[in-house]
């Protein structure tokens, strides 16, 4: 009867080997002179010593890449909540409910550098009817900033917000930012951000820092609205 025939040896056999045995090449450290591996950067043979440390090194670069973009991602972080408390800041400041929606907008171009930024809010409270920004806003792009869960980023398909904005014909990205009252799902006004890059307000884009925006707006112009009256017990 013939003997079973011994299995080949793999690389996988050959990689596990070296793996668990660690002092391997301390009983032959002549191997790691004498093995010559391809280098990475042109045809020239190297030791794997060497190749080793050619690893080591593009590792680091690696490291070192990633640790200065979370460098300057945590520098535009911090110019950002920088604008964004400047801008609460004069809201807060603005004494006139009527000027809000004035304030807002040009502080918003001013500070974070939006080329063109409109507002309108509808439902408002008697006083404030005749207001510019009070009005203009059709049932149709009302019922829109109401679908809006979440900003809208984006081109500009002949959207009717777009036409409150200064100069509409050099937009070519937009960001619609819906008004509400906490989680009521109609909004009562809308907040429309233009850009003439397109890559400004792309549709690919998070929304968390317009949804800032809209959350701290909304708040604001809370003073536009009519006072609900308390509910009688």
């Amino acid at each position: 009867m013939k003997p079973d025939a011994i299995p080949p040896i793999t690389e996988d056999d050959i990689a596990n080997y070296l793996a668990n045995t660690p002092d391997f090449f301390e009983r032959h450290a002549g191997l790691l002179a004498a093995v010559q591996l391809t280098s990475p950067h042109g045809q020239r043979a190297v030791s794997l010593q060497e190749r080793q440390a050619e690893m080591l090194r593009e590792k680091i670069r690696g490291l070192e890449l990633r640790a200065a973009e979370m460098i300057r991602h945590g520098q535009e972080n911090t110019v950002i909540a920088d604008r964004l408390q400047r801008w609460t800041r004069e809201l807060l400041l603005t004494r006139e409910s009527r000027d809000l929606p004035v304030v807002a907008a040009r502080e918003l171009a001013r500070l974070f550098l939006v080329p063109q930024v409109a507002v309108k809010v509808w439902g408002v409270d008697a006083p404030f009817a005749a207001e510019p920004w009070a009005s203009g806003a059709s049932e149709d792009v009302k019922a829109f900033a109401s679908s809006l869960s979440l900003p809208y980023c984006g081109g500009n398909p002949g959207l009717e917000a777009a036409r409150w904005l200064d100069d509409p014909a050099t937009v070519q990205s937009l960001a619609l930012i819906p008004l509400r009252a906490g989680a009521a799902p109609e909004a009562f006004g809308l907040l429309v951000l233009a850009s003439s890059d397109p890559q400004r307000f792309a549709a690919d884009m998070g929304t968390d820092f317009l949804e800032r925006i809209g959350e701290l707006t909304s708040a604001a112009f809370s003073r536009l609205r009519p006072v609900v009256p308390a509910a009688v017990l």
